[in-house]
């Protein structure tokens, strides 16, 4: 089980300078705290985002490990996206690159 810090910077270097999303989007992991995108910034601050994604940081590893279908994870309620959906349409390209 990585920690919200390593998983903070396994997102550092897969944005790089640029996330590609146009938007910024944050990562609620419930109890361990959020990480928060918005262009090349990663972070752990509880800021406003066009889109929030609500999930545990047991099924977000999943997620990020190809583990667990994203479609199957919103379908049964273990994912929530509040905002932009668009957003959350195009974080696959950026879950593949923060799992190397």
């Amino acid at each position: 089980m990585a920690t919200l810090e390593e998983i903070t910077e396994q997102f550092k270097l897969a944005v790089g300078a640029d996330s590609g999303l146009g938007k910024s989007i944050k990562f609620d992991l419930k109890g361990p705290g959020v990480i928060y995108i918005n262009g090349g910034t990663v972070s752990n601050e509880d800021l406003p985002a066009d889109c929030t994604v609500t999930v545990s940081k047991d099924d977000f590893e999943k997620l990020a490990k190809g583990q667990l279908d994203p479609t199957m994870a919103f379908m049964t309620g273990k994912l929530k996206v509040n905002g932009d959906m668009s957003v959350a349409m195009k974080l696959q390209p950026l879950l593949a690159k923060a799992r190397g």
